[in-house]
């Protein structure tokens, strides 16, 4: 404890670490702000009976992502979504696209600004669209009032929706680039843990009502467990040792080679990160979304298979969201990971794995190795997306069960760990201890030179 409080002393005492955090934190501030600011025109009350059911279909996880401003109507309703949405567009047309590869391998700087303003347009444009969908969900609940003007409520509030998504991108950026970083992730993160005291309480009372209070402690350990075992997966890596070519050390005769340096090829053991529970979760929705529309009053009861597909509690819902979660793990590795590119940066900085020759044999055995290691951490990705349906089954409330794995879980895990990461490098930077005994936090930075080698090399 008194270690912590040093630590947290020394991050006070140095005026641009303060000065990040305070400016991040105004930020974060006015972000949660704007999630209660109504739209004009909008009955919230009758928008939030609309949505008692919790956070179980594709409005619940909306509603959790942008912090309730959702179902709270508010000029924040889509959140940084839409952003999200353009980015991971932008990064699959980097995969498949020239014109695109090229803006992210080749152009350095330049290309990354152009990538950039895309992702910006493309937000806008996102954004425009889904303003008419959020505005036509508003008005199927009955939460419009009906007194405005349709024509009035529709081009306002289309505007103001796209202006607040755009709004929070810049909140974002802001935080990236004159706050502690990650700027974007960091307001995701905050919607999700605006939503866990209200859930948290919510389930005190209601094991305390049940008289189940060692149930709710039992949970609470649970929770922990499966935490600490995700920071572990998350910051596991695969080290492939790696050796680098004796060097002739002098010109005159005589001299011997100076011995080669070791170091090595570290691949994550979840290279994919969240987003193959992202696009499988997306895929989950999309049949009950689909059948809502097609059928009379959105009623699923006709179709057995649909209801079970949307109950996220249900035996086929889980077998068929895990084998998705493992083959989206597989495709996007398969994307983000590139064994030439690591084949050929080895190769033009005169390094080689021992026992392989340079060229193709280093592609095809980093190629082996990944493949290897990505089928634990699929098994894991598919066991973490399923893990809130066995907590909802063994009595946990909805609103709370959403924290013991999925989406949710991922995020706050990957994001805590490089907020702390961009703390401790300036921390370290300064000569002060870090945040971690080891001074390093492990399976984020590592000493190996090739550690930020990624998809494109």
């Amino acid at each position: 404890m008194k270690s912590l409080i040093t630590v947290l002393r020394n991050i006070w005492s140095i005026s641009d670490l303060r000065f990040r955090i305070l400016f991040s934190i105004a930020l974060i501030a006015v972000y949660r702000l704007g999630s209660y600011i109504v739209l004009p025109g909008v009955i919230p009350a009758v928008l939030e009976r609309a949505n008692e059911s919790g956070a179980t279909d594709l409005i619940g996880l909306i509603n959790t992502f942008t912090g309730g401003a959702f179902t709270n109507a508010s000029v924040f309703a889509l959140g940084i979504m839409p952003y999200i949405t353009a980015s991971i567009i932008i990064q699959l047309l980097g995969f498949a696209v020239p014109y695109f590869q090229r803006l992210q391998q080749k152009e350095g700087e330049s290309g990354r600004k152009k990538l950039n303003q895309l992702t910006r347009l493309l937000t806008v444009a996102i954004t425009l669209v889904q303003s008419g969908g959020y505005l036509t969900y508003l008005t199927s609940a009955g939460a419009v009032d009906a007194n405005i003007p349709s024509g009035i409520f529709w081009f306002s509030n289309i505007i103001i929706l796209s202006a607040g998504t755009v709004f929070a991108m810049w909140l974002g950026e802001r935080i990236t680039d004159k706050g502690i970083g990650n700027g974007v992730s960091l307001l995701i993160m905050v919607g999700i843990i605006a939503t866990l005291p209200g859930s948290l309480i919510f389930e005190f009372q209601s094991q305390l009502d049940n008289n189940r209070l060692l149930l709710f402690v039992l949970e609470l350990a649970v929770l922990f467990v499966i935490t600490m075992a995700t920071i572990l997966i998350v910051q596991a890596v695969r080290r492939i040792p790696i050796q680098f070519a004796k060097r002739m050390v002098g010109r005159e005769a005589g001299v011997v080679p100076q011995s080669g340096a070791r170091d090595y090829l570290p691949l994550k053991l979840n290279a994919a990160g969240v987003m193959p529970i992202i696009f499988a979760q997306a895929l989950m929705f999309l049949p009950a979304t689909v059948a809502q529309f097609v059928s009379r009053d959105g009623d699923l009861s006709a179709s057995p298979v649909l209801l079970a597909l949307n109950d996220f509690t249900s035996v086929p819902y889980n077998v068929v969201y895990f084998i998705l979660v493992v083959l989206f793990t597989y495709v996007y590795t398969a994307l983000l990971v590139n064994p030439q590119n690591y084949a050929d940066h080895l190769k033009r900085q005169n390094a080689f794995i021992p026992g392989v020759k340079p060229g193709q044999a280093t592609s095809e055995y980093i190629d082996s190795i990944t493949s290897r290691i990505t089928l634990p951490g699929s098994i894991f990705l598919g066991l973490i997306a399923i893990l809130p349906a066995f907590a909802a089954g063994v009595g946990v409330n909805r609103g709370f069960s959403i924290f013991f794995g999925g989406t949710s879980l991922l995020i706050l895990v990957g994001v805590a760990l490089d907020t702390l990461q961009q703390i401790e490098s300036q921390l370290l930077t300064r000569h002060y201890e870090g945040l971690v005994k080891s001074g390093r936090l492990q399976g984020r930075t590592g000493s190996g030179r090739f550690q930020g080698i990624g998809a494109n090399g």
